[in-house]
């Protein structure tokens, strides 16, 4: 709250406008540091964003996340463990060099061998049983077992194709062979991208990409509202986006979107093992309330982990509407008149704060004490990752979009550093779904186990589903060609331009 009246009050006093960067630059607010640049390591959404836009592999997905060609041409699967692609001849690393099949094979197998200390070493590439050159432009993946979303897992911004040889301290000094290439990055200060002329795919038109990691609100907003920057995309408050609505200088424009927010329960903590303590939270939490008053509308009730346009989400799962009454009904056939327990959060985020506080108070209508503990987002997170927690909120933004997710978030085997499965969920019906799913090539078949997948988990309630995020971009008025993509991807920067002066 004192974040938005400070703000409001600078807008009510104006601000000073000027010029976001050299003539041509692009300024594109990004709320956190990437944890690596280097597409074999990061993990964060920084990360895979920014990659995607460095770096090229062998397909890429469009935005309506179908397969398209990417460095490959075109492929075929002799037999189901076996895929071959044959790469286009006219591409080179930003260096100038020929980006040749003997790139791809030295990049997953750097992922295999050790050479670098990556998650990315685990499940899917560990499936990888050999990749082969047979000649400069044709690459053959020999796998372990089958596995259906193997295309998705090779794909831009999933993984990138990196120059033969490139070794451990490659972040330092990247080349790639995407529509950009990076000209410095200083951490919590900017990342700088210059377009690459020699892109083999469609030129962007903005010759430089300028990153500026602002991790505080209120700070982007007063930079749109000066001309410092051009571009804000999913990180303002609903309230601030609000405000920013009257800048006669900038536009919003708002979009469904699939990015998915949850609350996570730890299995192993005596209060959160018991389904029914974890149901009556899920009674508990009035959704449509915080959609209104948070976010302004600009989210929608979740089901489950699956966005509703995934061609494998069910619709038809348990769902769990507020309901105070039958929450605190719950509460008490598990023992507990009365519970306190410990709410972990991203306390650099103003939002989640604020949500935070929703919970708090919902909460304590059924009988729940609700102590929050704030921490800066490297203590946060290294903590969930290591269990130290009993209830946590994120998002996932992105990775829900292909169903093998289950696989990465709800499998048993999947328990950090394998996987996200960070609230320790197990059940062996989930885990043999998930195995057949990923080895299914029919797909009718392949979506009859994730609905029972989904059907399931919406009765074992390891997560609360929350929302859907809608997609929100404030920018100025002077770029053009602003299309946004259901997970809130940065591919349309290859598209945008600099509208022309009067």
């Amino acid at each position: 709250m004192f974040a938005l009246l400070f703000l409001c009050a600078v807008l009510l006093s104006g601000c000073t406008r000027s010029s976001s960067a050299e003539p041509g630059a692009v300024t594109v607010a990004q709320d956190q540091n990437p944890d690596s640049l280097d597409p074999r390591i990061g993990q964060n959404a920084a990360s895979q964003h920014l990659a995607a836009l460095i770096f090229s592999s062998l397909v890429r997905k469009n935005e309506k996340y179908q397969i398209v060609p990417d460095l490959a041409s075109e492929w075929e699967m002799p037999d189901p463990r076996t895929y071959v692609f044959y790469l286009r001849h006219d591409v080179r690393f930003h260096d100038g060099t020929q980006l040749t099949s003997r790139d791809v094979q030295y990049t997953f197998r750097s992922l295999l061998d050790g050479t670098v200390s990556t998650i990315k070493a685990g499940h899917p590439y560990n499936l990888i049983d050999s990749v082969e050159a047979p000649d400069p432009y044709t690459v053959v993946f020999k796998l372990k077992d089958v596995y259906a979303p193997f295309l998705w897992n090779v794909a831009v911004g999933v993984i990138g194709v990196i120059p033969e040889g490139s070794g451990k301290d490659f972040s330092r000094h990247l080349i790639g062979s995407g529509p950009f290439k990076l000209v410095r990055y200083i951490q919590d200060q900017e990342i700088v991208l210059e377009r690459n002329d020699s892109y083999f795919g469609k030129r962007a038109q903005v010759p430089i990409l300028r990153f500026r990691i602002i991790p505080e609100e209120v700070v982007v907003a007063l930079e749109l509202r000066k001309g410092a920057l051009d571009i804000a995309l999913q990180v303002l408050a609903p309230d601030m986006v609000e405000v920013l609505k009257h800048d006669p200088n900038l536009k919003v424009v708002e979009a469904p979107g699939t990015n998915y927010q949850y609350m996570a329960f730890n299995l192993n903590d005596p209060i959160f093992r018991d389904l029914r303590v974890r149901q009556a939270f899920a009674y508990g939490i009035d959704r449509e309330q915080i959609i209104k008053y948070l976010w302004r509308g600009l989210a929608r009730p979740a089901v489950g982990l699956l966005p509703p346009n995934n061609w494998a989400y069910n619709r038809d799962v348990r769902t769990y509407s507020y309901d105070p009454q039958r929450a605190r009904s719950l509460l008490r056939e598990a023992g507990y008149e009365h519970l306190t327990f410990t709410y972990r959060l991203n306390n650099d985020n103003d939002t989640a704060r604020q949500m935070a506080s929703i919970f708090q108070q919902q909460l304590r209508e059924i009988g729940v004490t609700m102590v929050i503990q704030g921490n800066e987002f490297a203590t946060f997170f290294a903590d969930v990752m290591k269990g130290n927690f009993q209830v946590y909120s994120l998002r996932w933004l992105g990775a829900n979009n292909d169903p093998d997710v289950f696989n990465y978030v709800f499998h048993s085997k999947s328990t950090p550093p394998n996987g996200a499965n960070r609230g320790h969920y197990s059940n062996p019906k989930v885990d043999q779904l998930i195995e057949l799913a990923r080895r299914e090539l029919d797909l009718e078949k392949r979506q009859a186990a994730y609905h029972e997948i989904q059907h399931i988990v919406a009765e074992d309630l390891p997560y609360v589903s929350l929302f859907y995020m809608d997609n929100v971009c404030v920018y100025n008025k002077r770029i053009e060609g602003i299309r946004l993509y259901p997970a809130a991807d940065l591919d349309f920067l290859n598209d945008i331009r600099i509208a022309s002066s009067n």
